[in-house]
């Protein structure tokens, strides 16, 4: 496997991951707002947790990936 076909599907599977992580948020949010409104109070404050700690996961997956793509760009013009 070449450099470029490796990196490539390491990109991918950053913003696979991250798409991942956002659909869970979603799914936990939706979940902690229906509980709110069933006032089950203890069970939405889990999901909401559960779906900030997925949101904070996307984010890390998303920084690390413009990060390496910024070092790639400064790479590419001191090159």
């Amino acid at each position: 496997m070449n450099p470029d076909t490796h990196g490539n599907q390491e990109v991918q599977g950053s913003l696979d991951e991250a798409g991942r992580q956002l659909e869970l948020a979603i799914h936990d949010s939706r979940v902690a707002f229906d509980c709110i409104a069933l006032e089950d109070l203890e069970r939405a404050h889990t999901s909401a947790i559960t779906a900030r700690a997925a949101v904070d996961a996307a984010e890390y997956a998303l920084r690390v990936e413009l990060e390496r793509r910024t070092a790639d760009e400064e790479d590419a013009g001191s090159g």
